[in-house]
Parts: C-alpha cells; sequence; structure tokens
C-alpha cells in the first residue's frame, strides 16, 4: 500500500473491482468497494458500537435516542474535519460515567453543563496539539500523572457496579460470565460484541426468570415508531463541571491512541491529524452537551471491525452515521433499552469500570513507568486511593469528590514532587 494521506470530501475511488479485497492489500480510507458492501460494513460498525455507546446513557439515566442521534452527528463532524482520512465512530465514552453520576442529584442540565465544559477544554487542547505537536501533552501530562488519573476514574465505579450486581446476583452473574466467556473465547467479530451480546444474554435470562422492571412490556408497547429524541439544556455548576473535566484526559489518551493505531493499521504516519481528532471529539462532545447526549469518543471496537475486514473506508463511517441518527428517531427503540435490569447492568459494569481501571495500568505499562521512582510512587498512590475512596470534601461550599480530588491532586503534586526529587532529593538521573 502507498503512502499517500490524500482524502476526499465529495467521494472515495473504487478499490480495484468494488467486490474483492485481494491478500495482503487493504480499502483506504478515501477509497470504498461497491455501495452495497459498504452499506453491509457500515452496518456492522453499528452494532460494534451498539453494545458500549447505548450502555452509558442507560447506566447514567441520559435519553438513549439522544445519545445515539449526537454520536451520529459527531461521528460525520469528526470525518469533515479529519477530511475523510481518519476513519472512525465516535460513541459515548465509558469515562463519563463516573462524574454524571456523581453529579446525578443535581439533575440533567447540571450533567450536561459539565459535559458540554469537558468538550470545551478538549477542543483547546486540540488548538494546542495542532500548533504545538503531540510533545505539549507528554510534558504537562507524562504517562504517570495521565495512567493514574484513567485508573482511578474506572475504579472510583467500584461501588456503583457491586451494587447493582448485588441487587440481582444471579442475572448479573449470568451477564458478566456470557461477556467474559465471548470475549475471551470468541473469535473475530464475536469477541469484539462480547458485551452487546453478553448483554442481550442476560437480560433473556432475566425476561425468562421474571426479573424484568414492572411495566417493562407496557412501556414498550406505549412507546410510538417514530418520534423526535428528548433534548436537554446545559446548566453550570462549579462541582459539575469540575468532576467532569479530568475526563478530558481520558478522551486524550484515547483520540491520540486511536490515530496511532489506525496509523499503524494503514501504514501511514497520521500525526499530523492528532489535534484535529481532538478538536473534533471535542466539538461533539460540546454539541452533545448542550442539546442532551453523552461525550463521545474514538471506538476501540470499529478498529476491531476495520480489522477484521482489512477495510478502512471512511464510506462505511458515513453510512453507519446515518443508521444511528435513523435509529435515533424511533423512540420504541429508547424504551427497549430501558429495559435492562439492573443486574444486566451491574454484571456488565463490573467487567466495564474493571477495564477502564485497567487502562490505566496499560498507559503505565507501555510506556515503562517507573514506580522504583518516588515521584511517580507517591503521587499514583495518592490519586489513586482519592478516587477510588470517593473522597469528598466541601470547598467554599462546592462539594468535589474523588475523581476531582484525584485528579487535581497528582496533577499539582507530580511536577512539585519531580522538582523537589530532582534539587533538594537524590533524583538527578532519576528516570521518568
Amino acid at each position: 500500500m502507498n503512502n499517500s494521506s490524500s482524502g476526499s470530501l465529495i467521494g472515495w475511488k473504487l478499490h480495484g473491482d468494488g467486490h474483492t479485497v485481494k491478500p495482503g492489500a487493504v480499502v483506504a480510507p478515501e477509497e470504498r468497494l461497491s455501495w452495497s458492501r459498504t452499506i453491509g460494513i457500515g452496518m456492522q460498525h453499528v452494532i460494534a458500537m451498539f453494545g458500549a455507546t447505548l450502555l452509558v446513557p442507560t447506566i447514567t439515566g441520559f435519553p438513549v435516542n439522544t445519545t445515539l442521534l449526537f454520536s451520529g452527528v459527531g461521528t460525520i463532524i469528526f470525518l469533515l474535519i479529519t477530511k475523510n482520512r481518519l476513519p472512525s465512530y465516535l460513541g459515548s465514552s465509558f469515562g463519563f460515567i463516573a462524574p454524571l453520576m456523581a453529579s446525578q442529584s443535581q439533575g440533567i442540565g447540571a450533567q450536561l453543563g459539565g459535559v458540554l465544559a469537558a468538550g470545551l477544554a478538549l477542543i483547546a487542547v486540540g488548538f494546542i496539539v495542532k500548533a504545538m505537536g503531540r510533545k505539549v501533552i507528554d510534558a504537562v501530562m507524562p504517562p504517570a500523572v495521565t495512567g493514574a488519573i484513567v485508573a482511578l476514574i474506572g475504579l472510583n465505579l467500584a461501588p456503583s457496579a457491586t451494587q447493582n450486581y448485588a441487587a440481582q446476583p444471579l442475572v448479573a452473574t449470568i451477564t458478566m460470565l456470557a461477556i467474559l466467556g465471548i470475549t475471551v473465547a470468541g473469535r473475530g467479530m464475536l469477541a469484539r460484541l462480547g458485551i452487546l451480546i453478553g448483554v442481550v444474554i442476560g437480560w433473556v435470562f432475566a425476561a425468562l426468570t421474571n426479573n424484568l422492571s414492572e411495566g417493562a412490556a407496557e412501556a414498550i408497547a406505549q412507546a410510538p415508531w417514530v418520534g423526535l429524541p428528548q433534548f436537554h439544556s446545559p446548566q453550570f455548576t462549579v462541582s459539575a463541571v469540575l468532576v467532569t473535566l479530568p475526563v478530558v484526559i481520558v478522551l486524550i489518551a484515547e483520540n491520540v491512541g486511536h490515530v496511532k493505531a489506525v496509523s499503524e493499521m494503514t501504514g501511514r504516519n497520521l500525526d499530523d491529524l492528532a489535534g484535529d481528532a481532538l478538536i473534533a471529539d471535542g466539538l461533539a462532545t460540546t454539541l452533545a452537551g448542550g442539546f442532551g447526549g453523552s461525550g463521545t469518543t474514538t471506538y476501540a471496537e470499529n478498529i476491531g471491525v476495520m480489522a477484521a475486514t482489512r477495510v478502512y473506508s471512511t464510506a462505511a463511517y458515513w453510512v453507519a452515521a446515518f443508521t444511528a441518527i435513523g435509529l435515533a428517531f424511533v423512540p420504541k427503540f429508547g424504551a427497549l433499552i430501558f429495559t435492562i435490569p439492573s443486574g444486566v447492568l451491574g454484571g456488565a459494569a463490573v467487567v466495564l469500570y474493571g477495564l477502564i481501571g485497567m487502562l490505566g495500568v496499560r498507559i503505565w505499562q507501555d510506556n515503562k513507568v517507573n514506580f522504583n521512582n518516588p515521584v511517580n510512587l507517591t503521587t499514583a498512590a495518592v490519586a489513586l486511593v482519592a478516587g477510588i475512596g470517593n473522597l469528598t470534601l466541601s470547598v467554599f461550599g462546592v462539594e468535589l469528590e474523588g475523581i476531582a480530588w484525584g485528579s487535581i491532586g497528582i496533577i499539582v503534586l507530580y511536577p512539585v514532587l519531580k522538582w523537589a526529587y530532582e534539587t533538594i532529593g537524590e533524583g538527578q538521573n532519576a528516570k521518568y
């Protein structure tokens, strides 16, 4: 494959005969197969993102159809800003679950204010990266800091997961085992759809054992087939904004990681798109926060589809985006999603929240963070305990919880302790 990185906002070149991908070849972002095959692959992308994207609003109480709408709109924004050079689907970010749950008592308006603020912050970071390069991220948020914040965001949710699990332990166990079994023992697309299939198995088991909520069938029956999604307006409270802003670090890690992953798969250097990707995801998240949807991020599930099909055509993502937008106007679909019982959510959440926490550990591992260094060790330790223990304190009447304290703590402490260690202590030649 050549190293051309040209993209088109108007159309795509036909790859070969449009029907087959020869051994060793790939369909480039600016290419496509026949429209019938492109639509089929686009549908696969919809299926791949479904379970994770819809689980976020289901857990947090956000309107499912609205979240689905802005994931589709956000994907279109992403493709336009990256000039069709970077194939990606923008689905709901798990990183938002913890702050949305933390600010749930303040109402959906305050939650949306936090999402919108995070989107604006990500846009700002995107412009900085576009102007100065990715090195500015590494300077301000080294892997020791980034990994700790990502880990504490996921593990902060542990009590919520176990509470839902305990509410319907048998249903939760069946759901969890189904997700684990399919993810580990499955192959190809089956493994990548582990969350979706596991949730469906859990739902069916709950239905057969009379563990669905009362009135679930009636709610589905009464919901119309066609209708507008629910829209809500954001409200800004200091506590909700501060508890949500640390998610920006997760979004940066996911977007930059996505650029790297697609670069490796397509054999192209796409580093110049890192800033555009951050700006695009920031815009999508801001738009969602402005009208009632959850924040978005690039989706690893869809990278799996590309790896399995060897089709990196952005045309398939336009199909996926328009399909999601179409489904957003089917209220009966949203009503069906909200019948998922707490046991199913608990079983899935035990896996998902743990995976978010382990993503932080993977960031440390991939970047060979040295925990023999007392700066890395102590700052991460303090941040994790504050986050996992959900340290909650009021400052000037504003109540801040563990995610905010853990994130603020490590961002402030790390450079101070690093300076002290290198100038006063024994760290002149320390490896970070």
